[in-house]
């Protein structure tokens, strides 16, 4: 086991690069299995879930080679729609897209029920629904997911503004005969990406970053070469890691127009904002003030960000509220961060944050991707050493993050721990 040792009370400052979009590449990764000759993807973050389905799709047998620790080169001329029934495809929420890819390509899929991080009910009924409008059969047989298509055609498709079963759709549409309409669609930047991704590459898709898009199917796929976009979350997570240390912090290589929710926010609350072309630098010079804050789906406040900003609110005097409107379980953290010494309390959908307690160091053990990044937020701010268990969970989606904040002041290394073994003779 792995543990992340953060001694707060350091005042973060300097400028930080921001990794390629960890939503962004789960997606683009398995849309490459739709192209008509290899394709060079760039800026992928080096984290663990990207590994992951680098491995699956070795595994469906495409090519995939590194060129370098951020640039992967994916042949899908070889790839075959076998059972994606992996271990790694078991890690990874994001696997799901392999359905669409393949069942696009080859009118069948078959793949493991997505993994991920539980935080609460996360169906995959509107992708079902979505490829069965484009007439495909699916059914779900002990835990795998089967999709089949002889022929695939042009739908409406009414979707509830989810990310996954957007891209899902669009990865198997591209493939139908006439067009297919997605209303209600989502709207992240995420799902921009692959929809550009996927026109680079030849496909027909209009009107990506609406509620609503028109795909035009059939189009003839080529390869090329792409570039992920910046990764929002991270942005954010850096954004809030210097304001919760009354630091001074750049955020560059950056989409200032994605972070509109969270500057407003941050504004809102009296921290200080420049915003360039290309970054964002974040000034807390004096008090915050406590604020009220709901999630939505994008261009609201991303739930990706609630923990980090929840851990944040606890710093500040005065009373605050966290209401998560998009998952129904995500403030499993907060049990940890009251060993810190936050005080909320939980009401339904709301935390109710009384805040501006001095956080002090402990040992806390992450639930969550997002969780366990709240958790070194809070101990970056407290006094005291905070040792953070099941660090794997950051591994997932944050490339070098302890490296980063090292680099604007931080104190946080990381160390092997004892594993307890049971004397012989005790059993």
């Amino acid at each position: 086991m792995e543990q992340l040792i953060i001694s707060g009370r350091r005042r973060l400052q300097g400028s930080i690069a921001v990794s390629g979009a960890k939503n962004a590449a789960l997606a683009v990764i398995p849309a490459a299995l739709c192209a008509g000759a290899p394709c060079v993807i760039d800026n992928l973050p080096v984290i663990d879930d990207v590994f992951n389905y680098v491995d699956i799709l070795r595994r469906l047998g495409a090519g995939c080679d590194f060129l370098d620790r951020n640039t992967l080169r994916i042949d899908p001329s070889s790839a075959a729609p076998i059972p994606a029934d992996f271990d790694s495809a078991r890690k990874i929420r994001a696997s799901y897209y392999v359905l669409g890819a393949l069942l696009g390509r080859f009118g069948e899929a078959a793949v493991t029920l997505p993994g991920g991080c539980n935080f609460g009910s996360r169906p995959i009924d509107l992708h079902i629904k979505g490829f069965e409008a484009l007439g495909a059969e699916v059914r779900i047989e002990h835990g795998i997911v089967y999709a089949r298509a002889d022929r695939l055609v042009g739908a409406h498709v009414y979707l509830n503004a989810s990310v996954g079963a957007t891209i899902n759709v669009m990865l198997a549409a591209i493939n139908a005969e006439g067009v297919t309409v997605i209303e209600n669609a989502a709207r992240e930047p995420h799902v921009v990406d692959v929809a550009n991704f996927l026109n680079f590459i030849g496909a027909d898709i209009k009107g990506a970053g609406t509620d609503t898009i028109r795909i035009s199917g059939k189009e003839p796929l080529r390869g090329g070469d792409y570039t992920i976009i910046p990764d929002m979350i991270e942005t954010g997570t850096y954004m809030i890691a210097g304001a919760v240390t009354g630091g001074d912090v750049t955020v560059s290589n950056i989409i200032p127009k994605h972070m509109e929710s969270l500057t407003s926010k941050l504004k809102e609350m009296d921290c200080g904002i420049e915003e360039g072309e290309d970054a964002i630098r974040v000034m807390a010079r004096g008090q915050l003030s406590p604020a009220s804050i709901k999630t939505q789906v994008y261009p609201g406040f991303p739930t990706d960000l609630q923990p980090q900003m929840t851990a944040l609110l606890a710093t500040i005097n005065g009373a605050s509220s966290m209401t998560e409107t998009v998952f129904d379980n995500r403030f499993q953290y907060i049990g940890e961060l009251e060993r810190l010494g936050a005080k909320i309390t939980l009401e339904g959908r709301t935390a109710l944050i009384d805040g501006g307690v001095a956080l002090t160091g402990a040992e806390v053990t992450a639930t969550d991707l997002r969780g366990g990044i709240a958790l070194i937020i809070a101990g970056l701010s407290a006094y005291g050493e905070t040792r953070l268990n099941n660090v794997h969970y950051v591994d997932r989606g944050y490339e070098d993050f302890e490296d980063k904040l090292r680099y604007l002041g931080a104190d946080i290394t990381r160390r092997e721990t004892a594993v307890f073994e049971i004397p012989a003779g005790i059993l």
